[in-house]
């Protein structure tokens, strides 16, 4: 406790120092994972002519993936690696695998590298977040969104250069240049590593025994139990949300108008709204969030989730509704960037707030594990994402949007559903 409180007196913008690391490290790997996610479907389509179905198929299945493999790591580095070697060794893997992109006959071993380097990496670095703050320290709470401002730089850097790089001189430019932003935040981890709180020991129990160990049978089966419910409502979530690097770049293409006084605005371009929206609008709901709690009328994590579910239907809705009131004619491109306003609204309230309860729920010495368990629910949505995006050639395209909506809403039923059971753990 001592350690961290001293770590956590030496700050940088009123944080802890590491967290600053930790932003920038995850940043770049952000920069490097969205670079190549912003062209995956266009590349699939345009240039190795896969069918749609097939494209979004295998992108569902990577994105899946790229969330599964986090699972086998937290366990990795909470027994045997330790955080920090878990993250030099994922970043190394996954930047070799962002080059490897650059070879067209090597497109599924470049998947699977990056992949395979990402479930090192991915639990391993937001899990050291809780660890430079004392139990008390009231800044932790709001350290996840303000880490989740740092990865959204990345997000909307890596359109505005891989995807410009990869669509207007050719897509290996822009996978190469995911490569040297992945180095990148590896370096700044290296470098930084000083700032970071000294490792916990090793877990030597299996995950559940460990538990149970330190909070009673009961009370860790509760907990797990919990979770699981909040991890399959983030799935259903999920399988609407990554439709926006699924099948909504295909509405983009063709259905956007994108012609500002005769400057056709890049497709890819547009990835960058959400990340740059996030930037701008987290220190505003962040403080609307602290006036809240200041009057005493601060909303539980699970109800906050619930909210951004119900937020991010009514972005779709509104895309169904542009989509059939437009008919055979592009909607425009204004009215894009209100949709990608309304989901992001939603997602600032959903996602850092359930990474943020899965830390800080997690038991001792069991980060990574913890955390890794999060990002389960991000790959069974990712999943789930690649099988409903199948459904865009088949149906049209305002049902197409009411159905993300109406997945929206079930997750956020099952969030209410869950909020008292959570809130009685405390």
């Amino acid at each position: 406790m001592s350690a961290t409180a001293g770590m956590s007196d030496k700050t940088w913008f009123g944080q802890p120092r590491g967290l600053t690391i930790l932003f920038l490290t995850n940043m770049w790997e952000l920069f490097s994972y969205y670079g190549m996610r912003t062209l995956l479907v266009y590349y699939m389509t345009k240039q190795l002519l896969f069918a749609q179905e097939k494209a979004s198929f295998i992108y569902g299945t990577y994105t899946a993936l790229a969330y599964f493999t986090p699972i086998i790591g937290g366990v990795i580095a909470d027994r045997w690696l330790g955080k920090r070697n878990a993250v030099i060794l994922g970043g190394t893997i996954m930047a070799f695998g962002h080059f490897v992109m650059a070879f067209e006959p090597m497109f599924y071993l470049a998947l699977a590298t990056i992949a395979l380097g990402n479930g090192l990496f991915l639990p391993s670095l937001p899990s050291q977040i809780n660890d430079l703050y004392a139990a008390d320290d009231p800044r932790r709470g709001r350290a996840y969104n303000v880490y989740y401002v740092g990865l959204n730089i990345g997000g909307f850097l890596a359109p505005l250069v891989c995807g410009t790089l990869g669509e207007l001189y050719g897509w290996h430019y822009g996978f190469g240049a995911a490569g040297i932003g992945m180095f990148l935040g590896l370096m700044i981890y290296v470098f930084g590593r000083h700032y970071l709180p000294p490792e916990p020991s090793r877990v030597l129990l299996a995950p559940v025994a460990d538990a149970q160990v330190r909070a009673g049978g009961g009370h860790a089966h509760r907990v797990w139990w919990l979770l699981l419910g909040v991890g399959i409502a983030a799935t259903i979530f999920r399988g609407a949300y990554e439709q926006v690097g699924n099948t909504l770049p295909l509405l983009i293409d063709t259905g956007v108008d994108r012609v500002v006084a005769g400057f056709t605005i890049p497709m890819t371009w547009f990835q960058s709204l959400n990340p740059l929206l996030v930037i701008s609008m987290t220190p505003l709901l962040l403080l609307h969030w602290r006036r809240r709690a200041d009057a005493g009328h601060d909303t539980s994590p699970a109800l906050k989730m619930a909210i951004g579910a119900l937020i991010v239907a009514a972005a779709y809705v509104l895309l169904a509704a542009l989509t059939a009131s437009a008919g055979e004619a592009r909607i425009g491109w204004g009215w894009l960037v209100a949709f990608f306003v309304v989901l992001t609204l939603g997602e600032l309230y959903i996602l850092p707030t359930g990474l943020g309860l899965f830390a800080k729920l997690a038991p001792p010495r069991l980060g990574a594990t913890t955390v890794a368990s999060w990002f389960l629910a991000v790959f069974s949505g990712s999943l789930l994402a690649g099988l409903v995006g199948t459904l865009w050639s088949k149906t049209g395209h305002a049902g197409f949007f009411l159905l993300l909506a109406g997945l929206a809403v079930v997750a956020a039923f099952l969030l209410w559903r869950l909020d008292r059971p959570i809130r009685s753990l405390h």
